[in-house]
């Protein structure tokens, strides 16, 4: 179910037998302290999405592998960022033609956190534009209550922690460098604090938490649950339907007294 193998013949059919929905893989390419690979993100948006696409039989664009990163700073090499408003507009014409080959319904899965914001403008922008789209913006970190303790267990502003570590380790074990883990702990600074600050200032090393804990059976058990419910949460969007029929356009009529 990879959009990038099938051919446009084969695109129409896979799309209408899917509800006409499909899964956009986002991630990011930007450091991961001194333990782990700068494809990170990517890698399990890509990973993560393959398995749910094949699952649901639900069609899987490709993953875009850049984002807004541009809070890790350039003290670490390795970052390659979008500013929010280029992204924004990238996923936004991605959507477009989405559209255009027949997608309805669009699962934006989204592996790095601050790409959150381009995300959800973006899913106002296509919503705004097609009154039959729907667009929902999935963060794989909090698709459920157990992934969220999983990932948030270390450090509330957690990056490269133990959950992140343990889960390449499990998929993607090339990404990381096991002889850096004990002295890659380092520990979460922002409590209390009233601004955001970037990366370079709440981090020594790049890293926030404690990767030094991380083992792949942690990962392999965390995966599964991410799979599994994604797949849940796309399901339940290939049947869902809007609450009212109302059009987007559509002037509402004065209330008789």
């Amino acid at each position: 179910m990879l959009w990038a193998e099938r051919t446009w013949e084969e695109i129409g059919a896979d799309v209408a037998a899917s509800a006409s929905a499909a899964i956009l893989p986002v991630g990011a390419t930007e450091q991961h302290g001194p333990h782990m690979g700068c494809g990170m993100d990517f890698v399990l948006a890509d990973r993560l999405c393959r398995d749910v696409a094949a699952e649901t039989g639900v069609p899987m664009l490709p993953t875009l592998p850049y984002g807004c990163s541009l809070g890790h700073s350039r003290r670490w090499p390795g970052t390659i960022a979008l500013d929010p408003i280029l992204m924004t507009r990238v996923v936004a014409a991605v959507g477009e033609d989405a559209y255009a080959s027949g997608v309805r319904r669009l699962f934006i899965v989204n592996a790095h956190v601050t790409n959150a914001a381009p995300l959800r403008s973006a899913l106002e922008i296509l919503r705004a534009g097609h009154d039959d789209l729907m667009v929902a913006l999935v963060n794989t970190a909090t698709l459920s209550e157990r992934v969220r303790e999983a990932h948030f267990s270390d450090a509330a502003d957690w990056h490269a922690n133990d959950a992140e570590t343990s889960l390449m380790m499990a998929i993607a074990p090339a990404l990381v460098r096991e002889d850096r883990l004990a002295d890659a702990d380092d520990p979460d600074r922002t409590d209390g604090l009233v601004f955001s600050h970037p990366v370079n200032r709440t981090s020594l090393n790049g890293v926030t938490g404690r990767p030094s804990l991380a083992t792949a059976a942690k990962g392999e058990r965390l995966f599964a649950w991410m799979v599994e419910d994604l797949c849940s949460l796309v399901r339940r969007g290939l049947r869902e339907r809007p609450p009212l029929p109302h059009g987007y356009d559509e002037r509402a009529k004065p209330a008789r007294t």
